[in-house]
């Protein structure tokens, strides 16, 4: 059997292993909290602040056809209270590709001196495709079950934050109504729901000295049906320009991480991801590339 031929039964087997381990997950980013209104309208327009954002996530960079995500974000404030903003998140995974269009409205609420309050809507749709056209089969006549499938489905979320300068919480749910997407069931294509995703994220920045600042976060994902996903994210900025740290997944995952900002506007960021599940040995590491720039 040629060598292409295993990379991409090796690829079917990873995909489906996922999606039984890791269910209805939506997309992860080691760099989350930097990109909290993929999963937070509330975020958008936050402290006054013009930003675009974007990352690149490369897993198992050891398989052919291993899952991709791009994403972009903005955000801006208009006036003292409102921010607006939009984001786009694009999967890829072997024959299936599907791209989450959000546009973001957030309202700030002023709760005492040091707290303020930060609501947030957002409008959404999901872009869902399976080309079945590149798959290679032994038969002579093409399977009637191999239909690619294209779909659209809207949707709506919600979310909160609490903040001060220094600590806030975050709960959302940035996919309310269910959709519909395809799945591998006993060696049969058949229609999955995923069902939404609720985001509890929280951190709290500590002074050490004059140039040191630590900076530990959680992000906790849950979805009715698939094991509680928790992010354990500590950064360490040194003279508020340099942040290196790491992170701890419980899906089995930890990465090393490090972002530069320059000229007080823009942010390059990279993280380094492992796995310490035996089954993805042969799959490699997994690579995020995150970038900022604020207007």
């Amino acid at each position: 059997m040629k060598k292409r031929n295993y990379n991409y039964i090796l690829t079917v087997l990873l995909f489906v292993m996922s999606s039984t381990l890791f269910a209805q997950q939506e997309s992860t980013f080691s760099f989350y909290k930097y990109h909290m209104n993929m999963v937070n309208p509330a975020y958008v327009g936050m402290d006054k602040e013009t930003l675009g954002t974007s990352s690149i996530r490369t897993q198992w960079t050891g398989i052919e056809s291993a899952p991709k995500t791009q994403a972009v974000s903005f955000g801006t404030p208009l006036g003292n209270n409102l921010g607006f903003g939009m984001s786009v998140v694009n999967d890829r995974t072997f024959i299936e590709k599907q791209t989450f269009v959000g546009i973001d409205f957030s309202y700030k609420v002023k709760m005492n001196e040091t707290f303020d309050l930060y609501l947030g809507l957002k409008a959404a749709g999901n872009f869902y495709d399976v080309n079945t056209a590149g798959l290679e089969t032994y038969n002579m006549q093409a399977d009637p079950a191999l239909n690619s499938i294209h779909s659209f489905n809207p949707n709506v979320g919600v979310g909160a934050v609490l903040k001060n300068d220094k600590f806030f919480v975050s709960l959302s749910l940035p996919r309310l109504l269910n959709t519909e997407r395809a799945k591998n069931e006993n060696g049969y294509a058949t229609v999955a729901t995923d069902r939404p995703h609720a985001y509890l994220s929280s951190g709290y920045d500590f002074d050490l000295n004059s140039s040191l600042k630590l900076k530990p976060s959680v992000m906790v994902r849950y979805v009715n049906g698939a094991p509680m996903s928790v992010d354990l994210n500590t950064m360490l900025q040194i003279e508020n320009n340099l942040e290196i740290g790491g992170m701890y997944r419980t899906d089995k995952a930890y990465a090393a991480m490090a972002n530069i900002t320059i000229n007080n506007r823009f942010i390059f960021g990279f993280a380094y991801e492992m796995s310490t599940r035996p089954t993805l040995a042969s799959a490699k590491n997994t690579n995020e590339i995150f970038l900022q720039f604020k207007f």
